[in-house]
């Protein structure tokens, strides 16, 4: 499987711009935010995971979806984007 390449800032601001606006719309769900945000960057889980102080499987299970992860496990990952954590109305 190819690695990814790292992104310009360019493309991290960009990435950045349409994840604030999916969040705003309220179009963002937890597992494919981290996600995004971690492709975004070019890390592989396991690169991630080191930078935020988690387990690769950590990171696998909040992608996934299985995970429960804590508040402050969720403000770190939040924080790389600038996001903050807070309740959305919710869209029907």
């Amino acid at each position: 499987m190819a690695r990814w390449r790292k992104p310009t800032k360019e493309e991290i601001l960009e990435n950045r711009r349409n994840l604030g606006e999916r969040a705003r719309s309220g179009h963002l769900r937890i597992p494919g935010a981290v996600g995004e945000i971690r492709k975004s960057f070019g890390m592989t889980q396991d690169e991630f995971a080191k930078m935020l102080a988690l387990t690769r499987r950590q990171v696998a299970e909040i992608e996934a979806g299985t995970a429960n992860p804590t508040l402050a496990t969720l403000e770190k990952i939040g924080r790389l984007f600038g996001f903050g954590i807070g309740f959305v109305p919710k869209s029907d």
